[in-house]
């Protein structure tokens, strides 16, 4: 029995509440696991679709409404000029849309209802005048904070416009295939047995052409297969190299939510400690690597903090998928944007410095280390190892060739061993340190 979707209505209602919270702070994802079931889905969808078209909305209704209304009003407002944003694919017919928010507005705010109905009226009625106005703006031409579409422009002279378009898209769900259970060839003739059509984009990665449910993935109970971006899928091969010695001693510095922890394990036999500051994201990599069938050691700690947690046995390997602005993953996650704050790079530039500072020590000679970001800010990518190599020039650690650095998530990235030229991933950043022998 299929059942029924939930009216527009209540889905704007509960938009219009998700985009406020983020605008105050709030992380989307903490707020639609808060949303009543029915409804988060739905919620989802439309969040994401206003979100990425935030910019310009609220650019139109300063035009249209220079007076704000109520937040509660402003909210449903700017989500409905958002859903109603040319070349946005709108997810609804215009007067659908425009009755559906007069309906949410009756519902939030009644004495609201025929504010709604007459600005939303005017914007489809005067929409080509209204968005080449506002977009004359840059947070409404380009669909992010001014201060971040700076940052892009200045770290990327010549890519600049096409990231942020980029970041407005729709990204594609990509599989990492278990290397312990089969082939990339082999899982895609699964697919399409069960009628999804997919290809092969790496040594482990497949594409799907339409996203769906992982409970509409042909083993993925069972561990057969995991979702992992195709950018995120570098960081293992990376840090494995042509190979460790079976048994060797790894760390994955800050392992949460699990797939690059997993992805080492599915690959070789390892001794890894999975570590993360926060205990309640090891019990996500827990459950990861119980459906996978792999086994590692995690430990609730502060990688900053060695003392703290570490036995004094050096480590072969270590991985550091650092805590960063995310500015590369924006299309997964639109909120990012609009969430961050132009002091928030300096300090989080920081804080990866005292991580690559605090776990270089803890590499045995010989050992290697990858530094990863999922960033496009150079603050916090390139730059952040120029400055650890200057720091640390005395141990003479030494910047491996095949480091891919930065990777914008644009069709020109250096592809990956066996990655189709056409596939793209998110932006990330990866530097391969390795440690000498002797000094």
């Amino acid at each position: 029995m299929t059942l029924p979707s939930p009216p527009l209505a209540r889905l704007l209602d509960q938009t219009a509440d998700a985009v406020a919270a983020v605008h105050a702070g709030r992380s989307l994802t903490e707020l639609l696991a808060r949303c009543p079931p029915d409804l988060r889905a739905g919620t989802q969808a439309l969040a994401f679709h206003v979100l990425r078209w935030w910019g310009g909305a609220q650019a139109v209704r300063a035009l249209v409404a220079p007076k704000p209304p109520p937040p509660r009003v402003d909210a449903l407002l700017v989500s409905a000029l958002a859903l109603a944003w040319p070349g946005s694919d709108p997810p609804y017919a215009e007067h659908t849309l425009v009755d559906q928010a007069v309906a949410a507005a009756r519902h939030r705010t009644p004495a609201a209802a025929n504010f709604i109905n007459a600005v939303l009226r005017r914007f489809l009625r005067e929409r080509d005048a209204l968005v080449a106005a506002a977009s004359r703006q840059p947070e409404a031409a380009y669909q992010h904070p001014a201060w971040w579409i700076e940052r892009v422009r200045r770290d990327w002279p010549t890519q600049w416009t096409a990231l942020l378009q980029a970041a407005n898209q729709h990204p594609p769900m990509v599989l990492r295939v278990n290397a312990r259970r089969g082939t990339a060839d082999a899982y895609v003739q699964r697919l399409a047995a069960a009628g999804r059509p997919a290809r092969v984009v790496g040594a482990h990665a497949v594409w799907l052409e339409r996203p769906c449910p992982v409970t509409e993935l042909p083993g993925f109970a069972e561990g057969d297969v995991s979702v992992q971006d195709l950018a995120a899928q570098r960081a293992a091969p990376l840090l494995l190299g042509d190979g460790l010695p079976p048994g060797a001693h790894v760390l994955d510095a800050c392992a949460a939510p699990g797939g690059k922890t997993a992805h080492l394990l599915e690959l070789a036999e390892l001794d890894l400690l999975a570590l993360d500051s926060d205990g309640q994201r090891l019990v996500r990599v827990q459950d990861t690597l119980t459906r996978l069938h792999l086994q590692a050691r995690l430990q609730a700690a502060d990688a900053s903090q060695p003392s703290r947690w570490w036995d004094g046995r050096p480590f072969d390997a270590i991985l550091l998928d650092a805590p960063c602005s995310a500015s590369g993953i924006v299309r997964r996650h639109p909120d990012v944007r609009w969430l961050r704050r132009p002091d928030d790079i300096a300090a989080l530039a920081r804080q990866q410095a005292a991580l690559l500072d605090a776990l270089w020590p803890l590499l045995a000679p010989g050992g290697r280390l990858v530094y990863a970001t999922c960033s496009i800010f150079r603050a916090e990518g390139q730059d952040q190892i120029d400055a650890f190599l200057q720091r640390h020039a005395a141990d003479k650690p030494r910047l491996d060739p095949t480091s891919p650095g930065h990777l914008p998530g644009l069709p020109d990235n250096p592809p990956a061993a066996s990655q189709a030229p056409q596939a793209t991933g998110d932006g990330f950043f990866y530097a391969l340190l390795r440690k000498p022998e002797h000094l």
